[in-house]
Order: structure tokens, then C-alpha cells, then sequence
């Protein structure tokens, strides 16, 4: 039996997978995100501890026979987070998130300290990623950065927990802005552009080898044998993608949850930093992929849900679907920029907008522009993609939002590919988590990295193409139209 612990944004999931490839048990505990000043986004990295016992309690609970013979466990988590540790590991600050955005200033420092920025980490410096938040924390908070001795990412300060011990893998460690990507290392150079060194960084293992075992006592409090493996495990979307068997080049996915992610997987490096793509590690040896990302997906639809009363995103999904070819046509455009954006804007400023607005405007116009605003968001995603070299026929939906039939078939409209439902598509970094820890316990990826069964299939409809087509040219004009008289937004921590 294989434990996959997924650490998310809003949650932190667990999940149970069994030697024959099939899930025996889940489990899952909520997270709250602290806002304090504008852009700023944190959360306390003991709640993940928390959290992770209390799952762990849930999943012993309704499934004690097949906990009790966990053999190895592999990590998920959010990526790009900065967790900060003294000199006796505690915890210096609440942990800088994924979609935090305090450090622009500090990525043109960055990009000017490090020429080849770019050429080694094949990414753009933008305020979500963790070298950057550190360049914040030295230039604001000068007595904390001098007392830091360790910096981990979010699923590494788990294993830390879990074992005692400081490992990461080289998909997460991609998302630092410290890692050359090609060699699969830490680079002495970028680090050194940040006032870093090797030794705040945790050891490099690949995801699917094992990285250190379980601590004793929570083996024993937790009924399991004295020696657990805990696999490299990955970066959320790496992570992902080993749960969907996209790790063959060309294999991909579109992920929504509170972000939208579009993952191509690569057999070599390949970097495009001037369209903001995303150029990571995978979750296994010697591959890659390229990534676009957009920071608001179905957190938007959440986030219209409250802002227009609807009881809930299912009864807002049946206003928006009762709706014809001729209300679709009417309704206003969405720029679902509501915390900034990355591809291809790179742009922590970026605001959200409906555009069209007239007294025949509904709810469900409203929210039919949210959806539709996500996938231009993606379909921009797959232009900079296909910029880079990429191309996909076919690409899986996995995530919250991949429930709806609906959204699916938008997607295959506006990014002119199929999309294809999964069954367990919810799974995601929790089910690839567990598939680490069964590779670090033996398994080869043959034999772990199934795709799981096609449950359905969209094929793009001609006639909603062009449609689409019109909407999506004029959703482009929008965001350079509206820059320059979008409302101001305070510089934190300035």
C-alpha cells in the first residue's frame, strides 16, 4: 500500500493506492490562505502539519487494514513557496505562497544580477517564484533573512516533519529560479545572485527514489512497520501529470483548480521565457516539460459565485447552460486576472474586467464570461506553448473544474484540441504522489504510470470555433487596451 499526500492551496489531500494500481482510501483537511496587505498571500506552515495529522486520523479511520500497510509515501505540493527555518528549523515567518506578489520590484534585481538567468533556469523572474520573495525578505526583513539557515519549499517543510530530514526533487526545485534546469542541480551562480548558498538548500533527489524514511514514532503511532520509505516526490502539476500517465513527450493536460495549468511533457529542455512559458523538470529522470499557467481557473467561477449571490457553482452551471447559441454570442468578455497573471503577461498587476455589460445582462451571461474568459486564458496558454516548439493533439482535464461536461467541450472549442475526462481525474497530485512512492518502493513506470481509463471525449465543434475565434480576438485586444487605466495597486511592502 502507497500514501500520496497532496499539500494544496485550500487543502491538503491524502490518498491510498493499493500494489494493483487502484485507490483504497482518501482523505482530506481544509487550509485558509492569510491575505494581510495587498498582494500578499501566506499561510503558517504548522496548519499544514496540522492538517496532514488530521487527514492522516480521517484515512486510519475509514480504512485502518490498508493504512496499517503503508510501505512507502510520496509528496505533492504547491509549488514556488518560501519556508523559512533558523538555525533549529524552527519557522522564522509565515510561509510566501505560489500567488504572492509583493516581489516584483525584486525580479528586476534579480534579472540584473543574473545575466544568465534565463539560459539557466529557462524562466522569466516573475513574484511568484521563490528566489524573488527572498530578494524581498533580505531587502524588508534584513534581521530575519540573516537568520535563516534553511529554505524549503511547502511539501519539503512536510518531510521535514515526516523524517527529520531536508530533501527535494528537481520538478519542485525548478520553480525556485535557483535550480539550472538542464543539469538537474542547484546552481552555485543564481544562488549566489540572491545571497544564498548551497547550504540553505535542501539535497536533490528524483521524484520516484526514495529521499529519507518515516520517523520512528510516527511510525509507531501511526501502526505502520518501523522503516517507511518517503519518496523525492514532485511539484504539484509533475505530480499531476504522473497521475494522468502523461509523461511520454507530447502527453499533457489542462488542470483547473484555484490555478489553471496547461502541461506539456518534454524529453529535453526546453526553454521560453520571453512568452512566460514555464520550462520545469518532470517527475521522472531525464525529462522535462513545458508549462503555461494562469493564476485565476476555477477559483474565478468561485469568485463570481459570490460576487453575483448564486447559491453555489452548480446551480450557477445550470443558469449558464440553459442558455442559447444567441445569449452566448451577447455576453460580456472576462479577463480573469484577478490576481495578476503569469502566461503570457507575466504581470502581477494585471486586474480582472467584464467588458460588455448592457440592462439585458444576466447572471448567467456573467458567469458563461467567466468560463469562457478561463479557457482564452488557456488558449493564450497553448499559443505561447506552441511558440516554443510544442504541439498536442489531445489534452486530459483533470482537476475541480473538470467535472463540467460543459467547460470541457468550451475548451476543446476555444483551444481547438480534444479534451479528455479521466476517471479519478480529481485525484491529481495525491494519486501521482502515491505512484512516486510505489516507484520508490520498486515499481517500474510501466507498471506505475498508467493512464487511468478515458471516461469521455470532446472533439472541437466547427461551428463554436468560429464563433469563439471573433470573442477570442477581441478578449486579446482587451488587456493591452485596459493596462494603462486599470486601477492602482499599492506596492507592498514598499
Amino acid at each position: 500500500m502507497f500514501l500520496g499526500i497532496d499539500l494544496g492551496t485550500s487543502e491538503i489531500k491524502l490518498l491510498l493506492l493499493d500494489g494493483h494500481g487502484q485507490v483504497r482510501g482518501r482523505a482530506a483537511a481544509p487550509l485558509t490562505v492569510s491575505r494581510p496587505q495587498p498582494l500578499w498571500s501566506e499561510q503558517d506552515p504548522e496548519h499544514w502539519w496540522t492538517a496532514t495529522l488530521q487527514a492522516v486520523a480521517q484515512l486510519r479511520q475509514a480504512a485502518p487494514d490498508a493504512f496499517a500497510q503503508v510501505r512507502a509515501i510520496g509528496l505533492s505540493g504547491q509549488m514556488h513557496g518560501a519556508v523559512l527555518l533558523g538555525e533549529a528549523d524552527q519557522v522564522l515567518r509565515p510561509a510566501i505562497l505560489w500567488n504572492d506578489g509583493r516581489s516584483h520590484a525584486e525580479c528586476d534585481e534579480l534579472t540584473q544580477a543574473a545575466p544568465r538567468l534565463h539560459e539557466i533556469a529557462g524562466n522569466l523572474a516573475m513574484p511568484g517564484f521563490t528566489a524573488p520573495k527572498l530578494l524581498w525578505v533580505r531587502r524588508h526583513e534584513p534581521e530575519l533573512f540573516a537568520r535563516t539557515r534553511t529554505v524549503l519549499l511547502p511539501k519539503d517543510y512536510l518531510r521535514l516533519r515526516l523524517t527529520g530530514e531536508k530533501w527535494s526533487d528537481p520538478s519542485d526545485a525548478a520553480g525556485t529560479l535557483w535550480l539550472d534546469v538542464a543539469a538537474r542541480d542547484w546552481s552555485d551562480e543564481l544562488l549566489a545572485a540572491g545571497g544564498l548558498t548551497r547550504a540553505h538548500m535542501p539535497r536533490i533527489v528524483e521524484s520516484n527514489r526514495a529521499s529519507a524514511s518515516l520517523r520512528p514514532e510516527l511510525a509507531r503511532d501511526w501502526g505502520l512497520a518501523p522503516e517507511v520509505a518517503v519518496a523525492g516526490g514532485a511539484g504539484d502539476n509533475a505530480a499531476s501529470a504522473i497521475g494522468i500517465g502523461a509523461t511520454a513527450p507530447g502527453a499533457g493536460f489542462i488542470s483547473m483548480g484555484t490555478s489553471g495549468v496547461l502541461f506539456v511533457a518534454n524529453d529535453r529542455f526546453r526553454p521560453n521565457p520571453s512568452s512566460a512559458v514555464h520550462a520545469f523538470c518532470h517527475a521522472l529522470p531525464d525529462r522535462w516539460h513545458q508549462m503555461s499557467v494562469m493564476l485565476t481557473a476555477a477559483s474565478g467561477l468561485r469568485w463570481f459565485c459570490h460576487f453575483s449571490g448564486a447559491a453555489d457553482e452548480a446551480a450557477l452551471l445550470a443558469e449558464v447552460q440553459a442558455l442559447n447559441a444567441q445569449d452566448l454570442a451577447r455576453a460580456p468578455l472576462f479577463l480573469p486576472y484577478l490576481a495578476g497573471e503569469r502566461t503570457p503577461h507575466n504581470d502581477a498587476f494585471a486586474t480582472g474586467s467584464l467588458h460588455g455589460l448592457t440592462h439585458e445582462t444576466t447572471r448567467a451571461h456573467g458567469g458563461y464570461a467567466v468560463l469562457e474568459g478561463v479557457a482564452f486564458g488557456m488558449a493564450d496558454g497553448l499559443a505561447a506553448l506552441q511558440a516554443a516548439g510544442t504541439q498536442v493533439r489531445e489534452l486530459s482535464f483533470v482537476g475541480g473544474g473538470a467535472r463540467s461536461n460543459f467547460w470541457a467541450q468550451l475548451m476543446a472549442d476555444a483551444l481547438g484540441v480534444e479534451i479528455v475526462q479521466h476517471a479519478d481525474a480529481d485525484a491529481g497530485g495525491a494519486l501521482g504522489a502515491a505512484r512516486l512512492a510505489w516507484m520508490a518502493a520498486g515499481a517500474s513506470e510501466s507498471q506505475a504510470c498508467v493512464r487511468p481509463a478515458v471516461t469521455r471525449r470532446f472533439e472541437p465543434q466547427p461551428a463554436r470555433q468560429g464563433v469563439l475565434a471573433e470573442r477570442l480576438t477581441q478578449f486579446r485586444a482587451l488587456y493591452p487596451a485596459l493596462r494603462s487605466v486599470r486601477p492602482s495597486t499599492s506596492s507592498a511592502g514598499a
